[in-house]
């Protein structure tokens, strides 16, 4: 049996990200054609791989077991890449969160990486969450405390959430409709906290939360974002008080045995800083524009 490289690194986009959708983004490949490739190494092994579900793709003891392998031949090739570059270090580490936070982070790179650090980063951009017990990610920033024994946490504040418009009242804004979310991030709270109270109002949608802020910022509505997005771009304005049941902390969650290798604790401790240092934005302090 002659299984190629870039089959198993599809399998692991897809077991580590929990399903087709999630791993969309890291392969640049259609969902369909992703449920292809998956059925076709399902033939190849002769075994299914995964347990398909409405909430995601779900491993099987084989597809266990070949998670495992793969990620052996995944190291080796890394090994196999640093050698040819000659000139990389040797360790990544990879930060999950969330589309908001990812950008954040992104924005604010030089505070936690610098190329004197002997480190590469990898961000892992989701609304699911990343399983860092089978090394999808070193970090997790995480709305919620881990309640897995192999994980641990750090909690590094809070996170408001918040009614924004754009600066002009026209279009769906005048007429006081709001842009909702549908695809994957209609899962999210802001985006079911918006549907339950104004659900009858949406008259717009994104399929992510990017394409929604610039639909508000253009007028098409109103719609719930973090504070910390709302806030800072001005384009936006703030036209209520944070949202009470909204409201959630913030985690930098990684795993136990994994936390004090010094690359990893290093980044950590750098994302924790840069969070608390933050804080009154995302705790929504800033005031009304």
């Amino acid at each position: 049996m002659d299984i190629g490289w870039d089959d198993l690194r599809l399998f692991l986009d897809v077991a580590r990200l929990g399903g087709l959708s999630a791993a969309t983004g890291t392969t640049r490949l259609s969902a369909a054609t992703l449920g292809r490739r998956v059925t076709a190494l399902e033939k190849q092994i002769g075994e299914p791989l995964f347990v398909r579900q409405q909430t995601g793709y779900r491993l099987t003891p084989v597809g266990e077991e070949l998670l495992r392998r793969a990620e052996d031949v995944e190291a080796a090739m890394q090994s196999l890449t640093r050698w040819r570059e000659g000139n990389l270090p040797d360790r990544i580490v990879r930060v999950s969160a969330g589309p908001w936070t990812s950008a954040f982070v992104s924005a604010h790179i030089g505070e936690i990486w610098t190329v004197d650090d002997g480190i590469r980063v990898e961000l892992v951009t989701t609304t699911d969450r990343v399983d860092i017990g089978h090394r999808a990610a070193d970090i997790g920033i995480r709305s919620e405390r881990p309640t897995e024994q192999w994980l641990a946490g750090r909690q590094s504040g809070k996170v408001a959430h918040a009614i924004y418009s754009g600066r002009h009242l026209i279009n769906g804004i005048a007429a006081g409709l709001f842009v909702g979310v549908t695809g994957e991030g209609a899962n999210i709270a802001s985006a079911r906290w918006l549907q339950a109270h104004h659900g009858d109002r949406i008259a717009v949608r994104g399929n992510n939360t990017h394409s929604v802020r610039e639909l508000v910022a253009a007028g098409a509505g109103l719609s719930v974002f973090p504070c910390f997005v709302g806030d800072s771009d001005p384009r936006l304005v703030r036209v209520a008080q944070p949202i009470p049941e909204l409201e959630s902390d913030q985690w930098i969650v990684t795993h136990h045995e994994e936390r004090h290798a010094p690359p990893v604790r290093k980044i950590a401790d750098r994302i924790a800083a840069l969070m608390r240092a933050h804080q009154p934005l995302f705790r929504g302090e800033t005031p009304i524009r």
